[in-house]
């Protein structure tokens, strides 16, 4: 009597940790989607940080910053944005400050009034 007892709670327990693993599994599966669903609805942006290496009136010298900045730092992304009256230079995508101190630190040798700005980034 007593072991069938003890297969009884045994086997009732099992059951039970199963069961909670299957939820878990649930829980984590509606995470991923509620996650993919938040990407395609912020166009595969997120909260992050850039760094702002130029900003003037003048379009011509924007792009000519741009492009020099191109030729010296080809691994880092490169976005032209206006805001009004300002043409500016951003570069990365970073998701921390750190992240983003980081490449600044490089990139002041060559461009010193850079500094970081928080902003928009693509998600990689």
């Amino acid at each position: 009597m007593w072991f069938v007892l003890s297969l009884i709670i045994g086997g009732q327990q099992f059951l039970n940790a199963q069961d909670n693993q299957l939820q878990t599994q649930l829980k984590v599966n509606q995470l991923i989607e509620k996650k993919a669903e938040y990407h395609r609805l912020s166009g595969g942006e997120q909260d992050g940080y850039r760094i702002k290496i130029h900003f003037g009136v003048d379009r011509d010298k924007m792009r000519s910053v741009k492009t020099k900045f191109s030729s010296r730092f080809n691994e880092f992304a490169t976005y032209e944005d206006y805001q009004q009256p300002n043409w500016v230079i951003l570069v990365g995508d970073y998701k921390t400050k750190l992240e983003a101190f980081e490449s600044l630190k490089k990139i002041q040798a060559e461009f010193p009034n850079a500094f970081i700005v928080k902003g928009k980034i693509k998600v990689r």
